[in-house]
């Protein structure tokens, strides 16, 4: 079903004959099955191993080699010589040849990989609703129609609408597939916008997604090839290997090598023709095979047989080179197009940027003894790895982060408000996520803001060991604060609150959209001295100034954090109870660029390449963080040169070939608009590379010149380059 998307959950329901209270029953599957096909991704048909041998091959220069070893055999057997040094020529050309068959032959099987490594993306099992009973099924047992639940940490097992919520919101990381750097609130309500791209559907779950927030049913649309997922299957079997600027050069020069050849065989063997009846060679025939074997021996001459060996190793050495520069190259000849390049496509999310939100600026109320003063902090770390340093205004570090008392309620507000998991992986020697991102950005501000009364803080907490720092802190918090009762956050709210207790005390903190919370709050913690002041109009107006600075300007993710004092022996909390609240601070968060970015972007920028940053981001966001990498220095004004793939997709024909000469940024693109970038930039005779991590980048790196994987993206990215 196409457009499901579009459909009510009531027109979804009708097309399939399902009843969502029942499912579908065993008829209604074998039915379905046999219509649709089943959940699985085809297995692409393998060429044999003496097929791709062959195809190695399939070269006018190397047929012209292997013809000029054959020949030097024959007459070497001809004059009746012996000895190693008789066949020392066409052996060696033989094995060079073998040697350049072999580097061919692991290329394309490492190429084949990123179609089994894209189906480790497809969940394993689904918990589904059939004949009025859940069951847990092989994912791969799903037919279009089927009713599935789907919770907080489950892979979506297919393309689904969703149709029933069951908590208060769902939020689903769809990263891979969109590149989208924060996860997506899921709705009911059917999508009315034209030219719709997978991030306006916001009713539709994709298969390989995961659940970071709620829980809800959703009924099967699309399995197997009929996915988001099976789309970018398709694209890359349809995507055929493409020549390489050397390649193109070498069989160029093949082919006039062999006409060259051919002619001056042919003239010396016919200048010669008066000699053939010279009584040396003992007749005319004979002497016409006599100067037949001089034209041979001549072209055998002439074919550069050390050129395959030359080309090779130069390459190698280039690859070597790199090595030492943590470039890994699958593809020797892609070392020579690398230096032809002229566009770098590049992925934004995760591969511009770490894919890892963080904090980076903490606003609030310093004092008001005069007048309202607001101090804003900036928090250095990119990563979810708890190490950072927080620095006040004037650029000066703050040694003890947790003797100032905002910054404390801060971190017990983030440790103890918060439904994620940070932790430690020693197989990939980084920190790791379950649960939302901005979540577990509040987990590590938590860690870098450290713990109170301790006068070696935070020095003390790197003699820890990686596992027991990734939440040290906050489980410092949360063994002190014992939780009672959770609000969950809801759309209407656009907040959660969490109740706790500790020494005889309740306690209630709350974490949300700042509009929600500024709007709840009655008061407002001071940093100075720790006391709460009422909130008066000037400073509430000042507070949300620097929201619209942080949210607008800087295009932060922005979160307001607050408590209140509940009365002891209270056990459940309401909705009723968020109010009369007390603000704590607001904290601003980014998806933030990688340090050697700004750098890579002017050393490209200085060679002449042009970089067109590619994200299916919106447009403010991506646009906020071209200008901090450098990416719009050269520009003085960005019309002309950002484009969201609707707005391109709607440009006449000549409009969008002027667009492509200028375009310095392409927004909301999903997998299909990557790989059309690249192919209208080829067909401008343009050298292209594209850069990339995700699921989503790889069509687009394998339609590329030259397929850049980064060494943190997904194993998919990795083998289609």
């Amino acid at each position: 079903m196409e457009d499901a998307y579009a459909r009510s959950v009531t027109e979804v329901l009708d097309f399939f004959g399902v009843d969502p209270k029942k499912g579908l029953n065993d008829s209604q599957v074998a039915q379905h099955a046999r219509l649709y096909g089943k959940n699985v991704l085809p297995e692409e048909k393998r060429a044999s191993f003496w097929k791709l041998v062959l195809k190695q091959f399939d070269d006018l220069l190397v047929k012209i080699l292997i013809v000029a070893a054959l020949v030097s055999f024959v007459l070497a057997l001809i004059n009746g010589d012996t000895g190693l040094t008789a066949f020392l020529e066409p052996s060696v050309i033989l094995l060079i040849l073998a040697a350049n068959a072999a580097v061919g032959v692991i290329t394309e099987t490492n190429a084949e990989k990123a179609l089994e490594e894209l189906r480790a993306y497809q969940a394993d099992i689904a918990t589904v609703l059939r004949n009025g009973c859940f069951s847990i099924l092989p994912a791969t047992e799903l037919v279009p129609g089927d009713i599935v639940e789907v919770a907080v940490g489950g892979k979506i097992p297919a393309d689904m609408r969703m149709i029933e919520m069951l908590s208060n919101q769902l939020r689903v990381d769809q990263a891979i597939l969109t590149g989208e750097s924060c996860s997506v609130g899921k709705e009911l309500e059917s999508t009315t916008a034209t030219n719709v791209v997978y991030q306006d559907k916001t009713n539709i779950l994709f298969s390989g997604t995961v659940v970071v927030a709620g829980r809800a049913r959703a009924v099967v649309v699309g399995v197997g090839t009929h996915t988001a997922m099976g789309g970018i299957h398709d694209s890359m079997l349809q995507t055929e290997d493409e020549v390489t600027p050397l390649k193109k050069k070498l069989d160029e020069f093949g082919t006039f090598l062999a006409k060259v050849i051919a002619g001056i065989c042919v003239l010396v063997w016919i200048v010669n023709i008066g000699h053939f009846r010279d009584p040396a060679h003992g007749g005319f025939f004979r002497g016409a095979i006599h100067y037949f074997k001089i034209a041979v021996a001549l072209a055998v001459a002439a074919i550069p047989e050390g050129l395959p060996a030359v080309v090779t190793t130069c390459l190698a050495l280039g690859t070597k080179r790199m090595a030492r520069l943590n470039a890994i190259v699958r593809s020797l000849p892609s070392v020579e197009t690398l230096g032809c390049t002229t566009v770098i496509c590049s992925d934004k999310t995760g591969t511009l940027t770490t894919n890892m939100m963080s904090a980076s600026k903490v606003c609030v109320l310093h004092t008001v003894q005069l007048a309202p003063v607001i101090s804003e902090y900036s928090v250095s770390g990119t990563t979810y790895a708890p190490e950072g340093l927080i620095f006040d205004s004037t650029g000066l570090q703050l040694e003890l982060p947790a003797q100032s008392p905002c910054l404390l309620h801060i971190a017990m507000c983030s440790a103890l408000c918060n439904e994620s998991i940070l932790q430690y992986n020693p197989d990939k020697s980084n920190y790791e996520k379950i649960g939302e991102s901005t979540e577990v950005a509040l987990r590590v501000l938590a860690e870098k803001i450290g713990l109170p009364g301790f006068d070696s803080m935070p020095s003390s907490l790197n003699v820890l060991s990686k596992h027991e720092r990734a939440s040290y802190c906050n489980r410092y918090w949360e063994d002190h604060f014992k939780k009672i009762s959770v609000a969950d956050f809801s759309r209407d709210r656009k907040m959660m609150s969490v109740l706790c207790s500790r020494n005889q005390l309740q306690i209630m903190f709350s974490k949300g959209a700042p509009e929600s919370i500024i709007s709840r709050c009655t008061s407002i913690l001071c940093n100075d001295d720790g006391s709460a002041i009422p909130l008066t109009t000037s400073i509430r107006a000042e507070l949300e100034s620097r929201f619209h600075s942080f949210a607008g300007k800087e295009t932060l993710r922005c979160l307001a954090l607050a408590f209140k004092r509940m009365p002891v022996g209270l056990q459940s909390l309401s909705h009723k109870d968020e109010k009369d609240l007390t603000f704590i601070g607001l904290i601003g968060m980014l998806d933030p660029p990688r340090e050697e970015v700004r750098n890579a972007m002017l050393s490209c920028m200085t060679a002449g390449i042009r970089v067109i940053v590619v994200t299916g981001d919106n447009k403010s966001t991506a646009e906020s963080l071209c200008r901090k990498i450098g990416a719009f220095d050269h520009l003085e004004d960005l019309a002309g040169h950002s484009y969201t793939a609707t707005e391109f997709e709607e440009l006449p024909a000549m409009q969008k070939t002027l667009a492509l000469q200028r375009m310095a940024l392409f927004t909301r693109v999903e997998p299909s608009h990557k790989r059309m970038l690249v192919e209208a930039l080829r067909n401008q005779n343009e050298v292209v590379a594209m850069t990339g991590d995700g699921v989503n980048d790889a069509p687009a790196l394998k339609k590329a010149d030259i397929g850049i994987a980064m060494g943190s993206g997904t194993a998919v990215a990795k083998s289609s380059n």
